[in-house]
C-alpha cells in the first residue's frame, strides 16, 4: 500500500522566502543604524521640574517708621491735639480717654529713652546724650498731659481723681517750675491745701 503526499503549493514557498529575507535583513543591520533608528524615535514627554519658590527680598526698615504709629512722640502729640479738640467741644469723656493714652505713651517712651541713656553711658556719650534729651522731652510731655487730665477731672467734678495727678506733677516738676506751681495752685483752688505758694523771685531786688 503506497502513501501519497500532497505537493506543496507554490504560494507557500513564496511566503517562506519572504520571511527568510526579512530575518536576514534584520540580522545584517549594523549597530550604528540601529542606534540611529532608536534616536529618531520620539522621546516620552517628561514633566518639567517645578522651580523652587524664590524668597522675596525684605524691605529695609526706614528711619522714623514709627512716626505714623501711636507709640511715638508725634503719635502722643496727636492724641494731645485730639484731646484739646474734645475739650473745646465739651466732650470730656473722650478727652479723658485721649489724655490717658497720651500720658501712657509719653511715660513709656521716657522710661525707654532713660534706659538707653544708661546703657550707652560711658560707651558712646553722643548716643547717650541724644537719648537723655529725648527722655527729658517725653517726660515733659507726659507731665503736660497729666496736668490737662487733672484739669478735665476738675471740669467733670471729680476732684478725687485730679488730686493724685497734681501731687505727682509737683513731685516731678518741683514747685518752683511753672507746671509745678500751676499744679499747686489747682490744689489750693480745690481746697486740698490752705496755704498759697508764691514762687520767690530768682534775684532779690536791690
Amino acid at each position: 500500500m503506497s502513501t501519497s503526499f500532497a505537493k506543496p503549493r507554490p504560494f507557500w514557498f513564496a511566503f517562506q522566502a519572504a520571511v527568510l529575507s526579512l530575518v536576514s535583513s534584520a540580522a545584517l543591520l549594523p549597530l550604528g543604524a540601529i542606534a540611529q533608528n532608536a534616536s529618531t524615535q520620539k522621546p516620552l514627554a517628561q514633566t518639567p521640574p517645578i522651580a523652587a519658590p524664590q524668597a522675596q527680598p525684605l524691605e529695609s526698615t526706614k528711619p522714623n517708621s514709627l512716626e505714623s504709629s501711636v507709640f511715638s512722640i508725634s503719635g502722643g502729640q496727636r492724641l494731645m491735639s485730639e484731646s484739646m479738640t474734645a475739650i473745646s467741644q465739651q466732650n470730656y469723656d473722650q478727652a479723658v480717654t485721649k489724655l490717658q493714652d497720651a500720658r501712657q505713651v509719653f511715660n513709656q517712651l521716657s522710661s525707654f529713652y532713660q534706659e538707653l541713656t544708661t546703657s550707652f553711658s560711658g560707651i558712646d556719650n553722643r548716643i547717650s546724650d541724644s537719648h537723655r534729651r529725648k527722655a527729658l522731652q517725653t517726660a515733659q510731655l507726659r507731665d503736660d498731659a497729666t496736668y490737662q487730665l487733672a484739669v478735665v477731672y476738675r471740669a467733670k467734678n471729680q476732684p478725687e481723681l485730679a488730686v493724685p495727678l497734681l501731687i505727682q506733677l509737683i513731685r516731678s516738676q518741683a514747685p518752683t517750675r511753672d507746671l509745678g506751681q500751676q499744679a499747686y495752685q489747682q490744689l489750693f483752688e480745690l481746697g486740698f491745701v490752705d496755704v498759697a505758694f508764691v514762687r520767690p523771685n530768682a534775684a532779690a531786688p536791690k
